[in-house]
Parts: structure tokens; sequence; C-alpha cells
């Protein structure tokens, strides 16, 4: 490599190495936020390690090239292994904590010293560390769009890192003024280089993860979660959960109703039933029953009458990991199906998945829509059997205000339906709502409820229902489940969250059976979403489909994909046969037609079918013929153009001579190649020709290109 040269290829690498180093940052802070958006950071390590990607950060973009000197990081190594001793045992008190702050603080390290290649690997492996780690913490739809963030920045990393590797082996020198074009479209090339081949991957990913065979496995079915909605819908519960589960706003599930794309419908959704109340403590104590699978695939709660079959609604239910086994289905269930190996139910009509290798996601369920009040019933038995009739009116030690309380409100009501909607209408009328309950918790939560506080959330309105009705000798029963929800017009689904958990009661009736009653208060609703909030809308339907297509999708979403997909085909291509039937029909009498009236008049035809051939080539060929015409004018007279003119007649000469064998090599000059001749008379000739050529070529001489059609006709001559 030249002298001249060192100083542009030492700009080029300046130029290269700039950009490295900012891709692997965008790289690294990329993997970081993917990891921090999962929650499962401590608060200290995200702030941190945040301030030191901003101080970076700040760094690239004043251009300063500061990194720690090898000495200041092997001494920051040696101070964190005191620190770590610390936070290993009193600090996180967890290995794994300690070991996650450990990598933290090793990645930033080396982030303010990374200089070498194997720097930058490391930077890199580390900065896909934290993106599969992520992967594994986290099924948010959110994921997805840091995971193709963080594609393109290590796409464009590696182009960098290889030519950063290629440019220290290169033996070809480079130019001053290709390092100012490299500088000026090198980040569009990346750019452009590196987005091209994100779609390609994802495009091929998904081809792949779409049509693959599909091995039915459960979603994140080996984390069984628990948390304080698990706890609000197990077969203990204690009064007052579901007002803590209504204080957050997560979203705990979504759901489709088939045909529904006004959102008008009211959902209540019935998941865990309980019977035994202590006074505190609401319980479970009913046997379970497999439930068998039917040859459909369906499980059947309850067969539909054959008169009300129209009443039947169709709905897709995806909920988020709970930590509960329960199916939260629609009241009135008749069948519902998923891709469960063992569900079973208890005499309350509550199911439960049994199948520890799938968490309770994602299921179809069928119900009636109707009210019960307007379904044909059948003859039900006047009174429960002996058994659940003494567990649904088995009370605990109460206040003997609360009995005189039932039967001053039902004193007018002459069956239990009667009693039943006066307890309702007198708790929904009388009590209010609200989630904020006393810090310290009453000795007796229910008479502090009805005499003293007189407002509370649903659960106490509920246990407070059910139990007057049970002084009354009315079997009641808690129901623990959601009701309410958002309807999103983009997904269109219902949003269902952690605030509609829902409590409300069950009452036999004679004649009626089991009959829902809600003795709650209307809350308040939310305003509408308006404006940039509906934004919130599409993302939410992003997460929606990334949770059932991608993280969900297993064998029977792959044959429903499959199903759908052959069905639009075919809709799509008979729409298209049907759109181009009607141009064919038209182009098909047109060339009747056409050809009736060439039978008619050939002659005529045939004519001007020639004609018009003979012009179409003339305009095809014209630039041809106006070249050639220009080529035959200065090869006549090549003193109008010397330059142009003493090119036609060398080429003609070069061409001459190939035919005698005296081919001209690509690298040889003109009197290079005159010289090469071995015939003698021949080269003088030739010689002579170049000689004339080199002063009107070069010379832009007229009296030697006058001369050149002579000297060619001498050398032609010469040669015969």
């Amino acid at each position: 490599m030249s002298s001249a040269a060192q100083p542009a290829q030492g700009l080029l690498s300046t130029v290269v190495d700039r950009y490295l180093q900012v891709c692997l940052y965008l790289m690294l802070l990329t993997g970081f936020a993917a990891l921090a958006a999962t929650g499962q950071l401590d608060l200290p390590s995200v702030v941190l390690v945040a301030a030191a990607f901003i101080l970076r950060g700040y760094w690239l973009l004043r251009l300063s090239s500061t990194t720690l000197s090898d000495a200041t990081v092997r001494w920051l190594a040696l101070s964190y292994g005191g620190f770590h001793f610390l936070d290993l045992f009193f600090l996180s008190g967890h290995f794994l904590n300690a070991t996650v702050h450990l990598v933290l603080f090793g990645m930033v390290l080396r982030l303010f010293s990374a200089r070498r290649t194997r720097d930058h690997v490391f930077l890199a492996l580390l900065a896909f560390a934290m993106v599969l780690a992520a992967s594994v913490l986290t099924v948010a739809g959110s994921f997805l769009l840091a995971f193709a963030i963080f594609l393109l920045t290590a796409t464009v990393t590696f182009i960098l890192m290889e030519m950063s590797r290629g440019r220290t082996t290169a033996r070809i020198a480079v130019l001053a003024e290709d390092i100012a074009v490299a500088q000026r479209q090198l980040p569009w090339a990346l750019a452009g280089t590196g987005a091209t081949l994100v779609v390609i991957i994802l495009a091929a990913a998904a081809a792949i993860f779409f049509i693959l065979p599909r091995v039915s496995s459960g979603y994140l079915s080996s984390l069984q979660i628990g948390n304080d909605i698990s706890t609000g819908f197990s077969n203990s519960v204690e009064l007052g959960r579901i007002g803590e589960i209504q204080r957050s706003s997560a979203i705990v599930m979504h759901i489709k109703v088939e045909g529904d794309a006004t959102g008008n419908r009211e959902i209540r959704l019935r998941g865990i039933t309980l019977g035994s109340f202590d006074g505190r403590v609401w319980s479970n104590r009913l046997a379970q029953i497999v439930l068998p699978k039917s040859q459909d695939g369906n499980y059947v709660l309850a067969r539909p009458p054959s008169a009300n079959a129209s009443a039947v609604f169709r709905y897709h239910v995806f909920a988020e990991p709970m930590g509960t086994n329960v199916f939260f289905l629609a009241e009135r269930p008749l069948t519902f199906a998923g891709n469960y190996q063992l569900v079973a139910t208890d005499s309350s009509a509550a199911v439960f998945a049994l199948d520890r290798d799938h968490q309770v996601t994602a299921y179809d369920g069928t119900s009636l829509g109707a009210h019960p009040d307007t379904q044909p019933r059948r003859v039900l038995p006047a009174t429960l059997p002996a058994p659940l009739a003494a567990l649904y009116l088995e009370l605990p030690v109460l206040d003997p205000r609360i009995p005189q309380l039932a039967r001053d409100v039902t004193v007018t009501g002459t069956t239990d339906d009667q009693r039943a909607a006066a307890l309702e209408e007198y708790l929904s009328r009388t009590f209010a709502y609200t989630l904020q309950l006393p810090a310290k918790e009453p000795k007796d939560p229910l008479a502090n409820f009805l005499f003293e506080r007189k407002q509370g959330h649903c659960e106490y309105f509920a246990a407070s229902m059910a139990v007057m009705l049970r002084t009354l000798g009315i079997p009641s029963r808690l129901v623990n489940g959601f009701r309410g929800g958002e309807f999103n017009d983009v997904s269109g689904e219902y949003i269902v969250r952690a605030r509609e958990a829902h409590s409300w009661v069950e009452a036999y009736t004679s004649g009626r059976g089991w009959v829902s009653y809600d003795p709650t208060p209307a809350a308040d609703l939310p305003a509408p979403r308006t404006g940039w909030s509906r934004l919130l809308f599409y993302s939410d339907a992003l997460s929606s489909f990334w949770r059932e297509w991608i993280i969900n999708y297993d064998a029977i979403h792959q044959r429903t994909l499959g199903e759908e997909t052959l069905r639009n085909t075919r809709t799509l291509a008979q729409t298209w046969r049907e759109r181009i039937r009607a141009p064919y029909l038209h182009l098909l009498q047109f060339a009747r037609r056409t050809r009736d009236v060439a039978v008619q008049s050939s002659r005529l035809w045939i004519l001007g079918t020639f004609a018009a051939v003979a012009l179409l080539l003339a305009a095809i060929n014209l630039v041809r013929l106006r070249a050639w015409m220009e080529r035959r004018r200065l090869s006549a007279h090549p003193e109008d153009a010397p330059r142009e003119g003493a090119s036609l007649w060398y080429v003609r000469l070069t061409h001459l001579l190939s035919r005698a064998g005296w081919n001209r090599a690509p690298a040889q000059t003109a009197k290079e190649f005159a010289t090469s001749i071995k015939d003698a008379p021949l080269r003088a000739h030739v010689t002579r020709f170049t000689e004339h050529y080199e002063k009107a070529r070069f010379g832009d001489s007229t009296h030697d290109a006058e001369q050149l059609p002579r000297l060619f006709e001498e050398i032609s001559e010469s040669r015969r």
C-alpha cells in the first residue's frame, strides 16, 4: 500500500469503527430494554444501568472516543468482587439475583472499555442473551417490536464487524475521495441492507413457524404462577379478596363472541362457586367428577332445548396465565372445547382443568344467550337433595341482627323468588359501593358491613345476601367470576381486566332451580376512549394476536389456519374467475368479429398488416438506422469529425487484421500492436496507419483523418 493511501485507509477505519460503536450500543440498549420491560429486574439495577446507557449515548453524540483503560477496568472488576460478596449474602440474598447484577456490571464495564474485536463479540453475545432471557420471561406483544429492532441493529452490527475485520486484512489501497462517498452513503446503505435482511429473515421465520408441524403444548405450562388473582378463584377464598383484585387494571382475558360486532352484549363469566362459609372464608367442598370428551372434541355440560337452538351463542376466551385451574364460562354453559386432556366438574357446574401440562388459557364455549326467565324449563324438584341442602343452608355463628334484618326486608314476600328479589333490591338501593375498606379487619365483617359502614365492594354485598337467604331457609351460594368488559372494535373482542372481577349470588327457588341475583349497585362506567387513546385498542389487538397466534400457536391453531387459508384461497379464486370471465367473453366476441371482418376483406387486411409491420420495424430500428447512416457518413468523410472518424477506421483495421490472424490484446496500445506484427511489409503499412490514426484521434487532425481511408485500402490490397 502506498504511503499516500495510508491516511485514507486510517480514515476509513475511523468511519467503520464509528458506525460499529453506535450500532453495537443500540443493539445492547434494545436487549436491555426488552429485559427490563419484563418487570423481572429490580428497580436499582434498571435505574443504574439505564444511567450508564444514557452517559454512553451522550459520549457517542459528542463524538467522544473516551474508553476506560485496562488498569481502570481491572481495578473496577476487583472492587466489584467484594461488592458481589455483600450482594450475594446481604443485599439480594439470592444467587440468581446476584449473578444477574454481576452480568449487568460486566456489560456496563465492557461497554465503556470495548476496543478490540473480541470485546465487540462479547457485547453482542450479551445483547443476544438478554433478548433470549426476555423471550422466556414475557409473553407480551411488545416483545415483537423489541425483537424486530434488535434484529435490525444486530444485522447491521455484524455487517460492520465483518467490514472492520475485512479492512484490516485488505491489500487494496483506499483513495481519499472514496472516504467522502463512504461517509455520505454508508448509513443509508447499511439501513437499507439491514432492513432488507430483517424482512427476509422474518418472512422466512414466519413461513417456517406457521408451516412446521406443531406438537400441542401448554402456554408456559411449566410456570404455575400464584398471584392475587389466583387466590380469588381457588377453592378457599377469604372475604375481601375479590376487592383486592379489583384494584388492578391488568388485562386478564379477551373474549370474542361470534357474530357480535357492536359490543352490546353483557359479559358475565361464571368461575368458582363457594358453598361453605365460616364467617370469614368461603370454600368449596364439593367432589369433582371427570368429564368425558365427546366424539367431536367437546366437553358437554348441558343439552340445549331443541326449541331454543337459536338462542345459543358461541364465544372464544383467551385468558392470561392467572395461576388458577378454573374455566370461566358464560352463564348457562352448554359445551366448551380446548386443548385439555383432563377436565372435571362438580355439582355446582364449576369446571376445572386437571391437566397440569396445560394452564387454562384458550378455549371455546357455547351458552344460552337469553335470560332464564324467557327459556322453557323442565320441572325441577322443589327442594335440593338433603346433603346439598344441608351444605347450602349451613351458617356460622351470626350477629342476631342479621336474621332479623332478613325477615324485616322480606316481610311482604310470599315466595322464595319474591324474598330473594326483595333482598337484592334492598342491598343495591340502600348500601354504597366502594373499594376502600377499613385498615383493621373487624371481628364480624358482615355485621360491620350491614350495620356500621354500609358500604363495600361486591363480595360483601353477595356474601350478605347469601347469608340472609340461608337464614330464611333458601339454599344459596356465592359465585366468583367476571362481569363487564371493554369492547375493542378494532379486534372485535371484549377486554376483561382484573377490576371486572365480581361476586354474585345463586339461590335455589322452587320450580326454577338455581337463579342468579346480583345485589351490588352499579359502579361508575369508565369514560369512552377517544382521540389518541384509541391507539391502546390497536396495541391491544396486536398483543391479542401475538398471544393467540404466536405464543399459544399449536396443532389446533395450525389446523384452523390451514382451513381458513384454504377457504379464503378458494373464495379468492372463485372471485377472480368471475371477474375474468366477463372480460374474457367480451374479448372472445371481439376476436370473432375481427375474424369475420378479416375474412370479408382479406386483401386489404394483408396489405395493412404488412404496412403496419414495416412501420413497426422501422420505428424499432430508427435509432440503429440513424447510427448506421452516421457511421457510413463518417467513414466516407472522416475529416468532418477526426476523432470519431479515426476510431471507426481503426476498428475496421483491427477487424481486418484479426481475420488475418493478428489479434490485438486489450492491454496493448496502438503502437504496441503495430510493433507486434511479424510480417514486415504489413507491419510497415500498419505503423504508418497508426501514426495518422493517433494524430487524428488525439490531435484532432483533419489531414491525418483524411488519409485513413486510403491507407486502409493499401493494407487491404496488400493482404490480397
